[in-house]
């Protein structure tokens, strides 16, 4: 948990459960507030307590009803206990529905002005995350939520060209075998190998984030700068690579499953395509025994 500070707060991203207000009031923490119930969690507390007002305008997932905002912010702005940090709302389409997001936040910035009309305070207004900030940057609104964006990675294609990715997943090989032609690669033998070749075996696998629907998809990581293709199922703990054309490869030699190396690079849009997901289910499943370098 972050230290108290009088210049910022860490907002939370879930609703409120009543165990949570103690902690959050120790700490530099700001409450969601999604609604009634925790109006009625707060009229029976005596404790101060800063929260991110949260309006739904179409997610569909909490925060309090457009038409009942300003309704449910005229109750809240009266506890004395309570202090507006912020009013936010979340975009459920800015990566797919322009028109439905230019209105979404047509909608939210008039509700921000009559509030700020009808209840005057310092609390800033933020609805922009990754897509947000980069195709509706000239929203006025004080703060923006940019996750992936921090991390080099758009979910708008064509605007992943003015971004540098800033995380690298890497591992190391293990184990190298010759393996004659005619035998099965992992689990299933779904991979057979048409002539001798060289496998190296990577220190991954799906108990790391790796995923398994990566399997046969023709995904590929890089040793020594080149790619070298994913072979069989992913497993568990570990992977199997083709290094036939890297006579020089050698066990405890860095691989990259996601980066940059070289002049090659695997980005976690790739990885993404290939196993049928999205980016953020990419990187927010690498597993916490992957061991973490902050640079």
């Amino acid at each position: 948990m972050p230290k108290p500070s009088q210049t910022r707060r860490t907002s939370s991203a879930s609703p409120t459960w009543k165990r949570q207000p103690p902690c959050a009031r120790r700490c530099a923490f700001q409450l969601l507030f999604s609604g009634q119930p925790c109006l009625e969690n707060e009229r029976q507390s005596r404790n101060a307590v800063a929260i991110n007002f949260k309006i739904d305008t179409g997610m569909g997932r909490m925060g309090v009803l457009e038409e009942e905002a300003l309704a449910v912010f005229k109750e809240v702005n009266a506890l004395p206990n309570i202090k507006v940090h912020s009013v936010s709302t979340h975009l459920p389409v800015s990566n797919e529905d322009e028109n439905f997001t230019r209105e979404e936040l047509r909608t939210f910035g008039k509700l921000i002005r009559r509030l700020r009309a009808e209840f005057p305070g310092d609390y800033k207004a933020h609805a922009l995350q990754t897509a947000g900030v980069l195709a509706f940057a000239e929203e006025p609104f004080e703060i923006v939520r940019p996750g992936m964006l921090i991390y080099g990675i758009s979910s708008l294609p064509e605007f992943q060209s003015l971004l540098r990715p800033a995380m690298t997943w890497k591992t190391r090989i293990a184990l190298i075998r010759d393996m004659p032609a005619g035998h099965g690669i992992s689990y299933g033998r779904s991979f057979i190998t048409p002539r001798k070749m060289r496998i190296a075996t990577l220190s991954c696998g799906y108990a790391d984030g790796y995923p398994r629907h990566l399997s046969n998809r023709g995904i590929s990581v890089l040793v020594g700068g080149q790619r070298c293709a994913l072979l069989g199922r992913v497993t568990m703990d570990l992977i199997m690579i083709d290094v036939s054309n890297l006579p020089g490869a050698a066990v405890d030699d860095e691989v990259v499953l996601m980066g940059r190396q070289g002049d090659e690079e695997i980005c976690c849009a790739e990885l993404a395509e290939r196993a049928e997901t999205i980016t953020w289910e990419v990187t927010t499943r690498i597993g916490a025994r992957v061991r973490r370098v902050y640079l």
